[in-house]
C-alpha cells in the first residue's frame, strides 16, 4: 500500500513551489482537479484582487506550484506557461474552452460572476489574471 504524498514530499520534489486550491468548494475543487488530470484544463483565472485577499503571490511563467485537494493534500504539480491580465468583460471564447469546465463564454461569465460575487469582487471590468499552465505531475 502506497502512502499519500505529503506536502513535505511534494516540496522536496519541487523546492520553492507554492500551493493553492482550485475552486471555492469541495465539489468544484474535485471537478477541476479531474479536468487537469485529464488534460482538458490548461487555463485558469481569478481576479487579481483575490490573490492579494488570500495573500497569494501572482503566478509567474516557469514557476511550479502544487495544487491541493480540498483537504489540503497535494494532488498535482503545475508549471505556469503564460500569464495575462484583462478585464472580466474582455475574456475570449478560446480562453474559456481551455478552462475546460464551461460550455461557452456565456457559461463562463455566469460562473465567474457568481464566484466573484461570493468573493465580493465582481465588476464588469474587474482585473482578471489568466494563467496558462501544464500539468507536470499527478500525485493523487
Amino acid at each position: 500500500m502506497t502512502l499519500p504524498l505529503t506536502m513535505t514530499d511534494a516540496l522536496a520534489r519541487y523546492p520553492g513551489a507554492g500551493s493553492f486550491r482550485f475552486g471555492d468548494s469541495r465539489v468544484l475543487n474535485a471537478q477541476i482537479l479531474d479536468l487537469v488530470r485529464q488534460g482538458r484544463k490548461t487555463v485558469t483565472c481569478d481576479a487579481v484582487a483575490n490573490f492579494a485577499k488570500r495573500g497569494d503571490p501572482l503566478p509567474e511563467p516557469g514557476r511550479i506550484d502544487i495544487a491541493l485537494d480540498w483537504d489540503g493534500a497535494p494532488a498535482l504539480a503545475i508549471r505556469t506557461v503564460d500569464v495575462a491580465r484583462m478585464p472580466f468583460d474582455a475574456m475570449t471564447a478560446d480562453l474559456v474552452t481551455a478552462q475546460g469546465e464551461f460550455r461557452d463564454l456565456d457559461d463562463w461569465r455566469a460562473g465567474y460572476r457568481a464566484y466573484l460575487t461570493r468573493a465580493g469582487l465582481f465588476a464588469p471590468d474587474v482585473d482578471m489574471l489568466v494563467e496558462t499552465f501544464t500539468c507536470v505531475e499527478v500525485f493523487s
